[in-house]
């Protein structure tokens, strides 16, 4: 259950930093994101989680 909590605050550090250092890409992107067909959210979604689950794998092996 740690390695769950730790996953989870490093995933806030990721997101957080990029907010921080890159706060009107944010903005320019969340205004950009209606444009995207819900197909290509649902696609690179299932892929980001694929890589994650991957990096995860080979990580604990």
């Amino acid at each position: 259950m740690d390695d769950l909590w730790a996953a989870l605050g490093l995933v806030l550090v990721i997101e957080g930093a990029f907010y921080a250092l890159f706060p009107q890409g944010m903005i320019d992107m969340m205004r950009r994101l209606p444009e995207i067909s819900p197909r290509t959210l649902r696609v690179t979604g299932l892929i980001a989680i694929t890589i994650g689950w991957l990096v995860v794998r080979l990580v604990r092996s």
